[in-house]
């Protein structure tokens, strides 16, 4: 799994080889932002186009996946612990500069224990997998359908701190893109 959400900089090199619009900064710049307003289907598209690029195959997390990676080996809330503490991430009440403001540059945070990055706040970032409302196995797999629902973690720089939680989940429509929406990749190997 990618240690970093996907940023403005690597976004933008793939809209620029493609002809994909480019979404807006909002005025948050770009460069090491996470690229913003992105649907499901945009966070695909950059994926395949990756994996062509590299001859390595990429693709979004699985909810499964995204959860293990992001509590970093613990069971707790947040991979720090269990309270949102300051300073550990970008939300509204998690103490940083960032808080309901803006997203925060990738790594502005302490890595958890697997070594990734803004696992908590920040972004929303896309999986792969498709929403029901009880886990039935779906959260393991990737929905290659473009259409319906797909599953969001992680909270974004204007949630409050306990929707951050690792286990908390949302769902959107795959062509829903927002200011809030991010993502991370995956190499399969």
């Amino acid at each position: 799994m990618s240690i970093y959400e996907v940023t403005f900089a690597e976004y933008d090199l793939f809209a620029d080889a493609t002809a994909h619009d480019k979404p807006d900064d909002r005025g948050w710049g770009r460069g090491n932002q996470p690229v913003i307003d992105i649907s499901w289907l945009d966070a695909v598209a950059y994926t395949e186009w990756l994996s062509k690029q590299t001859g390595q195959i990429y693709r979004l997390p699985t909810e499964a996946e995204w959860e293990y990676a992001a509590r970093g080996g613990e069971s707790t809330a947040y991979w720090w612990g269990n309270e949102i503490g300051q300073n550990n991430a970008a939300c509204n009440g998690c103490g940083s500069q960032w808080d309901n403001k803006q997203t925060a540059p990738v790594g502005s945070f302490s890595a958890n224990k697997y070594g990734l990055y803004d696992v908590h706040g920040n972004v929303w970032e896309w999986t792969c997998s498709f929403y029901v409302e009880h886990y039935n196995g779906t959260e393991n797999y990737c929905e290659s359908n473009n259409d319906g629902v797909r599953v969001l973690r992680g909270g974004a720089w204007n949630s409050s701190p306990n929707i951050l939680r690792s286990a908390l989940r949302i769902r959107h429509n795959v062509d829903d893109a927002y200011h809030t929406f991010g993502f991370r990749v995956v190499r399969v190997f």
